[in-house]
């Protein structure tokens, strides 16, 4: 495939934007090359400004849950912005798609929305720190909760591609209050809140971690976190900005049916646009301004052009419950088939799958953590994603991303990327 174009507007914007891009990862760091710049999408396909057509795989991070340019979401976005792009006023459509969001998902009462899942952490962590009347937080190596300082610390993704997981402009004393753990390892979690007793307002966590692979929660890992914070007086927080109303309706709360007391809302919530959401008990949140002393706002949050493609992105998911296991069956499908090539090639693997996410690791261990997902062989992935490239197959630029899954993907489009898979696994 050829990439003239996009090889010169990438060279155009790194005039004027910092690396060329808005979010690091974009930048094709990791896995060296020239960004691809999109034209448009549609269902499972990535149209090119060179005219290649991908098939996605990461679907905007997670979002595209039913394709791209689904047509009841974009023509929510098309009729309501006739009416108006923003307002900063309360409009009758927030309250529709927090009472939708409310009724689908266990454990919450009220939910705030705000403009991406960085946001939405940030909200949270702070809301938690005024409602226990404590400063430390625990959040865990490789789980990534948004660029927020509180949050950069060993932050996995992008943040590890940089070389800068404890970035420069995060202070000491910002620092001080983020207590780092294991992911999937209870008993250094234990040792962290009696080394810091009483001083930790919440433990914040991905409950499928998303960003150093898919990497799901070991069996008793999430329940072992709920029953410490229960009691040592810790709010849980589950950070579902991937997960939720991903995985299922009510997002992992509802897959492994763990209660968190606080939890985090971002990507298919907006359908696409940016939309962020935190939510928990009514006695939590009316901890919130204007109820209660802590403060949050923001001018575009409740966006109407935003809230029109979250509520008819619920409203399909809701009326269609069974797309969680479609979902599954095709993921299933799809790890079972690059089992069998990777195998047949004999290459050196493991892959994780939970729902409608994947990550093929290029390490024979289980991948189970940061530290594991670390081992695994960038070389041979940067060798097996500009292979896919060249067969028409995007994945994400970072051997520390998820793979999302979406509806649109047909099982000749599956079947496509196993027999790609196999192609490409020949070269190694």
């Amino acid at each position: 495939m050829l990439y003239k174009r996009s090889s010169q507007l990438f060279a155009e914007a790194e005039k004027v934007i910092p690396g060329g891009v808005n979010s690091p990862v974009r930048a094709f760091k990791a896995v060296g090359g020239t960004p691809i710049f999109v034209k448009s999408a549609k269902g499972a396909y990535l149209y090119d400004e060179d005219g290649n057509r991908l098939i996605d795989y990461i679907n905007s991070w997670g979002p595209m849950i039913l394709g791209h340019a689904y047509e009841p979401v974009v023509q929510a976005v098309i009729e309501k912005a006739k009416l108006g792009t923003s307002f900063g006023m309360p409009t009758e459509l927030e309250t529709q798609i927090a009472a939708l969001a409310v009724a689908m998902v266990p454990n919450i009462d009220k939910i705030r929305f705000v403009n991406s899942g960085t946001e939405a952490c940030m909200s949270a962590v702070r809301l938690a720190r005024g409602f226990t009347k404590r400063d430390k937080i625990i959040k865990f190596a490789g789980c990534y909760h948004g660029h927020s300082d509180s949050f950069l610390i060993q932050a996995g993704s992008g943040a590890i591609t940089f070389g800068s997981p404890n970035s420069p402009g995060v202070t000491a004393g910002t620092a001080k209050d983020t207590l780092l753990a294991r992911y999937n390892d209870l008993e250094n979690v234990a040792t962290l809140i009696e080394a810091n007793k009483n001083e930790i307002a919440a433990i914040i966590v991905e409950p499928v971690a998303g960003n150093m692979g898919c990497i799901p929660p070991n069996k008793g890992f999430l329940e072992g976190l709920r029953q410490l914070c229960t009691d040592n007086g810790i709010l849980l927080i589950f950070d579902e900005v991937m997960t939720g109303f991903r995985l299922a309706a009510g997002g992992v709360q509802e897959l492994l049916n763990i209660k968190a007391d606080i939890v985090c809302f971002g990507k298919v919530i907006g359908g696409g646009l940016p939309v962020g959401a935190f939510a928990a008990r009514e006695e939590i949140m009316n901890y919130l301004a204007p109820l209660g002393p802590v403060y949050q706002a923001g001018t575009l949050s409740g966006n109407p052009l935003a809230m029109a493609a979250g509520l008819a992105m619920l409203q399909a998911l809701d009326s269609d419950r069974a797309i969680f296991k479609r979902l599954a069956e095709k993921t299933a499908y799809l790890a079972a088939g690059i089992d069998k090539v990777l195998k047949a090639n004999n290459i050196t693997f493991t892959i994780n799958t939970i729902g409608s996410m994947i990550s093929v690791h290029f390490d024979a261990a289980p991948v189970v953590d940061f530290k594991t997902a670390a081992n695994g062989d960038n070389e041979t992935f940067k060798k097996f994603f500009h292979g896919l490239l060249q067969e028409g197959i995007y994945i994400a630029p970072s051997a520390y991303e998820t793979w999302f899954i979406t509806d649109a993907l047909t099982y000749e489009d599956l079947d496509f990327t196993i027999r790609a898979i196999d192609k490409v696994s020949k070269t190694f």
